[in-house]
């Protein structure tokens, strides 16, 4: 199969079946084999029932739906479980996403090599306050931090090797920094395409402002486990490590000190509960610290969602 269309969904009825039947147009006019996986992350209204209908006269659409809204990672990562194409490629069900960008996206992965290209909005039509100048501190940030030229990390409309995204998870709201994951698991030909940004057709946008908090809190936590997963006690050890040591040198400082230089006792000096506190935080950072991480990584339900019904899988 040439390509696998994922596209994560909730509460989108209004805009699926033009956005099925431009996706249908593009595949035939080039000649894919491909499949459209619809993946309803707890949908309220009747996206459900449309993907139904549109699964009947098209069977290379197919779908899963949740139980509950999980988020948009738990709905790319179980797409991605399913997608069985050459080629990935994922989109926003908005319509703000153009299907005619299928054919260029597809080429630079099998054509040109790329294990990963990555959409671009250069002209935007969200508002500027709260989403565009966000959105770029959001990418300055991304882009210093991990070494990735990209202009847009969270854009919607992204292509993929079949290998790199059997090789990754996406959990939590990790969505937005896919490029730097699939940079962790040693994929490194990462591209970017300037791509068309249409205005919103139907529904209101599904995000507020605490995405932008959980944004950066998110980009230090996969920088941290990006570098530190496989080895948590280079980090947690070094800062463990020094912070005892300063508690315990001030420590044998005020004994030392004590019995021949100044004999207030070792209580009523502020120093002796700062050297307590120093190796009381050192032994945290050593222990607690990293073993918490390492559970939270290796934890077996952390990727396991409630999935209600699939179709055609």
């Amino acid at each position: 199969m040439d390509i696998s269309i994922v596209i994560p969904l909730y509460n989108e009825d209004e805009s699926l079946p033009e956005l099925a039947a431009w996706i249908k147009q593009v595949a035939d006019t080039h000649q894919y084999s491909y499949e459209i996986i619809m993946v309803d992350d707890g949908s309220q209204d009747d996206s459900w029932k449309v993907i139904n209908e549109l699964r009947n006269k098209n069977e290379h659409i197919k779908g899963i739906k949740f139980q509950r809204n999980y988020g948009k990672s738990a709905a790319l990562n179980e797409g991605f479980r399913s997608a069985q194409g050459d080629v990935i490629i994922t989109m926003d069900a908005d319509m703000q996403d153009s299907p005619d960008e299928i054919p260029a996206l597809y080429n630079m992965i099998k054509n040109e090599g790329y294990d990963m290209v990555s959409g671009w909005k250069k002209k935007r039509y969200d508002n500027t306050l709260t989403k565009n100048i966000p959105s770029k501190l959001f990418n300055a940030a991304a882009r210093r931090s991990s070494g990735i030229k990209l202009h847009d990390f969270n854009c919607g409309l992204k292509s993929y090797k079949k290998k790199l995204i059997k090789s990754i998870e996406v959990y939590g709201e990790m969505h937005r920094y896919i490029p730097i994951i699939a940079k962790w698991a040693g994929f490194k030909k990462i591209g970017e395409k300037v791509v068309e940004h249409r205005p919103r057709k139907y529904g209101v946008t599904k995000f507020g402002w605490e995405r932008f908090v959980n944004g950066f809190l998110d980009l230090g936590s996969i920088m941290f486990v990006g570098k530190f997963g496989k080895r948590p006690m280079h980090f947690f050890g070094l800062w463990g490590t020094l912070a005892f040591m300063i508690g315990l040198i001030i420590f044998l400082w005020l004994t030392i000190s004590k019995f021949f230089f100044d004999h207030t006792g070792l209580t009523q000096r502020p120093l002796f509960f700062f050297a307590i506190l120093a190796m009381i935080m050192g032994t945290q950072l050593f222990l607690a610290g990293f073993i918490g991480e390492l559970i939270a990584r290796n934890s077996p339900d952390r990727n396991n969602y409630l999935v209600e019904t699939k179709m055609g899988l």
